[in-house]
């Protein structure tokens, strides 16, 4: 009947048909303009032929129903005005209405996922039969965006406003069970008797039974405009509203849609929801959100190219089983990649499988292990106090104390003790591979693996290629990475790397900020109302007073032109006067611990005292200005890692500080946050700041692409 690049349409038994999706060379189903192109054709065939047909199947050929709209078709698309995106949303909606309004029932046979505009296609069935493994769900809102094509309109109508709700600003796939207990679908069974039991319910629902009428207006019907009802509505909007994080519009958005168009006829509703859809897809938020979800994707497809190329480790060691090491070895473990964990002490050792013991029981205690699982991961960890067992190691993970000399001498001695096509790496944060290169005999086997602190709750692995790292390094250090479920980004040997070079330009920014008498609990609660998870006060207390001072030092070094300060720079100084931050509960803040284990904080009065005698002038800032002093720095130094090739795109860039530091997610990173303002706009900031030296100061390159009008995106 139809055979086309991404469906096909096939008769079956007495009126039955079944339109299979299936799109040509791709692994998943997704509605991109062919998809829907496709679709339409297919409606308009059955309309026409209605009389003969007396119900339709939609099924998968893929692994998964659909997983969604195609979004790298949304950068183009919503390039449009907001009145053509109207206009577009509205398209696929009547596309949608039309499929719903057959003359006969249609049945969607749900396998694996049916997310976004997947789900909204199976909403726009008559009935719903999931695989019990399958999950069903509207994540639009982690793309800054509502759903466009009725599912604002339909799932609340199914379910009621406030399941709706509730799956639709979490954003997450539910359960089959969860979406049959709620009346999202019709039945729930096994994936291999799914096609069986969707035909045997669309054969009922062709005879009449169940009624098709009744389905249908039950899906359709607003709710009744009472005084009753608009109070429902009016409390459930202020029982969310209070709970959304103004960042984000798009909760918000969802929310006042939902209220307004559940007592308003379908079409009307629907328009609702176009106009919103329209309005968040022109935001600065969606922009960076589907840009994050891009740049994900191209760092997730770079990973995969170097770990098809890669030899795998099929056994690992770590040196060092102090927390970096530790963590290493309990994300190797449970990764299912055994490894050997050495010390020169035993204590150290028993500590480091304390550590994995207690994430392990963390994890029995939240549900996802049992204790046959904990015992599988610790045998997978086997302690040393020497190079016995290091001769059928794949790869070395060098993490011991953040000194030049002992990484060197330590790299050179386990050198001898590995097979000779094993890889060397090391954990550092700051120092050059070029120069713990120079003591090793296989320069070539050896580079960066910077892991991030918690091991096992920080995403982002920086791959740091030396000069010499060979190809075949580079990619078994990215597979290990990405076999321990991290995000690996290849990065350029340079002080800092990627995350610490763009991170300590910030705190430049914030020193100097002190000297000009600025407090720092004020600039912390700027610049977590900016959208940071902590100011930079807090922030070098959690990474450690000692730490910080290392690395800015490195960093002083490698860049003095930019990164010197103007005399000592306070966390010197309060190094030097004994704060450590939250390793000894003394830094910016003082930390405490109640009965029960909570940590608290306050202004350490200390600190304040200690910056008091430093400061150089008092001057008077504004929020904004304390947030341009702060982040325009860290963004040039981001444009400087790109110039310089330190990572090959914006993406990565991006990606790495969003993984790496935290960078608020709906601004999208340092070089998104630059073209959202416009290149023009930082430029005159910063240009206003210029006389605080050369962190400030933009790049020839940056110029150029201001005098082309180009940007980073």
């Amino acid at each position: 009947m139809y055979n086309g690049k991404a469906m096909r349409l096939k008769a079956l038994e007495a009126g039955l048909v079944e339109l299979t999706l299936d799109l040509q060379d791709s692994s998943v189903n997704k509605l991109d303009s062919l998809t829907l192109g496709e679709l339409a054709e297919v409606v308009r065939l059955l309309e026409r032929h209605g009389h003969e047909i007396e119900g339709l199947l939609i099924s998968s050929a893929k692994p998964a129903f659909v997983v969604g709209a195609d979004i790298t078709e949304f950068t183009a698309a919503f390039a449009r005005s907001e009145g053509e995106l109207v206009e577009w949303i509205r398209q696929g909606q009547l596309l949608f209405g039309a499929l719903e309004a057959l003359p006969f029932p249609t049945v969607a046979a749900v396998n694996g996922l049916a997310l976004g505009g997947g789900c909204e296609l199976a909403l726009a069935a008559d009935f719903r039969v999931l695989a019990a493994d399958a999950r069903i769900g509207l994540p639009e809102v982690t793309l800054g965006l509502c759903p466009g094509w009725g599912g604002t309109v339909r799932l609340s109508r199914l379910i009621g406003a406030e399941a709706a709700l509730d799956w639709m600003l979490a954003g997450k796939p539910q359960a089959a069970a969860r979406a049959l207990e709620l009346g999202a679908v019709d039945r729930v069974v096994a994936a291999g008797e799914l096609r069986d039991s969707a035909l045997n319910l669309l054969r009922l629902a062709a005879s009449g039974e169940p009624s098709l009428a009744a389905h249908r207006a039950h899906k359709q019907q607003p709710l009744a405009d009472t005084p009753e009802t608009r109070e429902r509505l009016a409390e459930l909007q202020r029982q969310h509203a209070g709970k959304l994080d103004r960042h984000y519009p798009a909760p918000a958005a969802i929310l006042n849609a939902l209220v307004r168009h559940a007592t308003l006829p379908l079409d009307e509703a629907l328009q609702i929801e176009a106009c919103t859809f329209a309005v968040l897809a022109k935001s600065d938020v969606a922009r960076a959100l589907i840009g994050l979800f891009l740049g994900d994707q191209l760092v997730r497809k770079k990973a995969r190219a170097w770990s098809g190329k890669a030899v795998p480790v099929r056994r690992s060691a770590v040196l060092g089983a102090g927390i970096m090491g530790g963590g290493v070895a309990f994300q190797s473990a449970s990764s299912g990649v055994p490894i050997v964990m050495k010390d020169i002490r035993g204590e150290a050792l028993e500590l480091g499988l304390k550590t994995a013991s207690q994430l392990l029981d963390r994890q029995i205690d939240k549900g996802r292990l049992d204790a046959a699982g904990k015992q599988w991961v610790l045998e997978n960890i086997q302690p040393a106090l020497d190079y016995q067992d290091f001769a059928g190691v794949d790869l070395v993970v060098e993490a011991v104390v953040e000194n030049p000399r002992i990484k060197a001498a330590v790299l050179a001695e386990v050198e001898d003790r590995v097979p000779a096509d094993a890889v060397l790496t090391s954990n550092t944060s700051t120092i050059s591979i070029d120069l713990l290169a120079q003591g090793l005999k296989r320069p070539e086997s050896f580079c960066g693996m910077h892991f991030f602190n918690p091991v096992q709750l920080m995403q982002l692995v920086e791959v740091i290629r030396g000069s010499c790292s060979s190809e075949a390094t580079i990619a078994r250090t990215v597979a290990y990475a990405s076999a321990m479920g991290k995000t690996p980004i290849v990065v350029g040997d340079c002080p800092g790397f990627l995350v610490n070079r763009v991170l300590f330009p910030y705190f430049n920014g914030f020193n100097r900020l002190l000297r000009d008498g600025v407090d720092f609990e004020r600039i912390d609660r700027v610049m977590e109302d900016f959208g940071w998870p902590m100011g930079p006060a807090y922030l070098a207390d959690v990474i450690g007073i000692d730490t910080m001072v290392h690395a800015d030092h490195v960093l002083q070094e490698g860049f003095p032109e930019r990164m010197g300060h103007d005399g000592e720079p306070i966390m010197d100084a309060l190094l030097a006067s004994g704060a450590l931050g939250q390793k000894n509960g003394k830094g910016f803040y003082e930390y405490t611990k109640d009965a029960s284990g909570r940590r608290s904080r306050q202004p350490a009065e200390a600190a304040r005292a200690l910056i008091a005698e430093r400061v150089l002038e008092r001057v008077e800032v504004s929020d904004e200005e304390i947030v341009d002093r702060l982040m325009i720095p860290l963004c040039l130094e981001a444009v400087r890692c790109l110039e310089d090739g330190i990572v090959e795109t914006a993406e990565e860039i991006d990606m790495g500080l969003l993984l790496g530091i935290g960078f608020p997610r709906f601004r999208g990173g340092a070089l998104r946050y630059i073209d959202t303002q416009g290149l023009a706009v930082f430029a005159r900031k910063a240009e206003a700041h210029a006389r605080h030296g050369g962190l400030y100061q933009l790049t020839d390159d940056f110029r150029a692409r201001l005098a082309a009008g180009r940007g980073y995106f």
